[in-house]
């Protein structure tokens, strides 16, 4: 009998981390970054957003303007915590899967810091393609960080 297989695993790599520090009370960039279908508010390169379902196992389709398809699933969402996380189910782009972290924690009065955290590895290639691929993530992640902070600043 064949075995359960699935291709939902966790990604094995170095974390990628992009915070900004956004002048703005934490629930207003929450509200913003903890938005699942809203991520075309700070990535420009997005055309349109299209969901499946609501809350956590949600499953969003981000159509960017260069034809490139990214489809994701919601794993958590907590608004209390200011945090969500989730995984790559289908790409367009060389990225063989991919875990990502949002989260917003407040810093003081109309202060906040919001962190984007990927944990991604590329579909093709060897280790020698790891640095290059960990590049592009990082600056698609503090592009879009920067436009958050822009948002409020």
């Amino acid at each position: 009998m064949q075995q359960p297989d699935t291709l939902v695993r966790n990604p094995v790599g170095n974390p990628v981390v992009a915070s900004v520090s956004v002048n703005a009370e934490a629930r207003s960039v929450w509200s913003v970054v903890g938005d699942f279908a809203g991520f075309a508010k700070f990535i420009p390169a997005l055309s349109h957003i299209d969901m499946t379902g609501e809350g956590v196992r949600s499953v969003r389709k981000k159509l960017f303007k260069d034809g490139n398809v990214v489809i994701e699933q919601l794993n958590s969402h907590d608004d209390q915590a200011m945090t969500m996380t989730w995984s790559l189910i289908y790409t367009s782009l060389n990225i063989g899967n991919l875990w990502a972290l949002m989260e917003v924690v407040p810093q003081g009065p109309n202060q906040s810091l919001a962190t984007w955290t990927i944990i991604g590895q590329p579909y093709t290639g060897g280790k020698e393609d790891v640095p290059a691929f960990e590049a592009f993530l990082q600056g698609f992640a503090d592009d879009a960080m920067k436009n958050v902070q822009a948002l409020f600043n």
